[in-house]
């Protein structure tokens, strides 16, 4: 159904750039979750009154705020979507992250209400009456939560949202708790021993370690997170396809929404080269980045010595230091200047968040370990993170 949807809206639409798709694909989405949720909430409550359960009828709302939900997720896809002004430069794609931060405190709230509700059950346990009709509307309910967790999560991760990542987590948690309801049901009806209550409590954990697990999803990228390592890569092999680029580093990604990436470099570059020809090369693999990974890119020129056969030997020597000190450390932004009494030799180390040394104790271990290859040597040295 919600293909032949799409498709009617998108021809309609005749557009085909990623943010209109974005938006095309959140607002049907969220509004035939919206229909769904309703129909469901109606009747399951109907199912939940008729047969005295407290457990059908707090699924029933969960379905309602499912509903709710949905609404949050349609005007975040309608914010989202607007472009930049100048107050917001980078436009509003972040909305899409709130928007799924608010779905999932939805979540947690109800799973709160329904752990409360079904405390009360086993406190004051009443019979729960059990039909073909009853059964039949916790069936349906379970098919339709799976359809939608199916349609929302390859939907998602095809227009990378986090808003709908978080709606299919969200309906496959409810599909699992209408399952509980169901089997709860069947049980009592067969063996006249009542455990709504229980079941009840059961559902409302498994809801609330849902919103939990929801809530920190989308709560990282508006924290700000490191990329994925597959686009990582991805950069990686755009830029070092070409063969003026000796290497790169400080790679950082500013991640300002699905569609709305802006990435940071810097590239090694032969300091004997022709610096208008190389600018003009940085030039061009910003374009490409731009076309391939759909990211505004700024580089920053390194220019190193890949020619001096004394740099090459000391930073050979540095390299090996570092290694035996620990072997998750590198260094980038190598130089060597010579003066009449000592050589200061100039790098950046890269350092893993957390390290068991600080950056004083692992800057003097260094400088300790550099100056037994000569009393002359003297480190200046830059403590980096890999943000990437």
């Amino acid at each position: 159904m919600l293909t032949l949807l799409s498709k009617f809206f998108i021809k309609k639409n005749g557009k085909n750039d990623i943010n209109t798709l974005r938006q095309v694909y959140g607002v049907l989405c969220s509004t035939v979750g919206i229909l769904l949720n309703v129909f469901l909430f109606l009747g399951k409550f109907f199912a939940g009154t008729i047969s005295n359960s407290i457990s059908i009828t707090a699924d029933a709302f969960n379905n309602l705020s499912d509903a709710g939900s949905s609404i949050i997720t349609l005007v975040g896809f309608r914010m989202s979507s607007q472009k930049p002004d100048p107050g917001h430069p980078f436009g509003h794609g972040r909305i899409e992250y709130l928007s799924g931060l608010f779905v999932s405190i939805a979540i947690l709230l109800m799973a709160v209400e329904l752990i409360q509700s079904s405390f009360a059950k086993i406190l004051h346990p009443e019979n729960v009456e059990c039909n073909i009709l009853i059964l039949a509307i916790l069936v349906i309910s379970i098919l339709v939560k799976c359809y939608m967790a199916y349609y929302n999560r390859s939907i998602g991760r095809k227009i990378n949202s986090a808003g709908m990542k978080a709606t299919a987590t969200d309906s496959m948690s409810d599909m699992l708790a209408t399952t509980v309801v169901l089997l709860s049901t069947l049980f009592t009806y067969f063996t006249g021993i009542i455990i709504d209550g229980y079941c009840g409590v059961l559902v409302g954990v498994f809801i609330l370690f849902t919103g939990i697990s929801a809530a920190r999803d989308t709560i990282s990228p508006l924290l700000g997170q490191p990329p994925e390592a597959s686009f990582v890569k991805k950069i990686e092999e755009t830029v070092l396809a070409h063969t003026e680029i000796l290497g790169i580093h400080d790679l950082i990604v500013h991640d300002y929404g699905p569609g709305r990436v802006m990435i940071s470099l810097h590239a090694e570059v032969p300091a004997s080269g022709n610096i208008i020809e190389l600018h003009d090369t940085i030039d061009l693999i910003e374009h490409e980045l731009q076309a391939k990974l759909n990211c505004e890119a700024v580089i920053h020129m390194d220019p190193i010595l890949n020619d001096d056969p004394e740099t090459i030997k000391l930073s050979a020597e540095v390299k090996e230091v570092l290694r035996q000190i620990d072997g998750c450390l590198h260094m980038h932004d190598f130089r060597v200047v010579n003066g009449p009494t000592h050589t200061n030799i100039i790098f950046d180390v890269v350092v893993p968040f957390k390290y068991r040394l600080t950056d004083a104790e692992l800057s003097a271990a260094i400088q300790d370990a550099v100056q037994h290859l000569s009393t002359t040597y003297f480190t200046v040295i830059n403590i980096d993170r890999d943000f990437s």
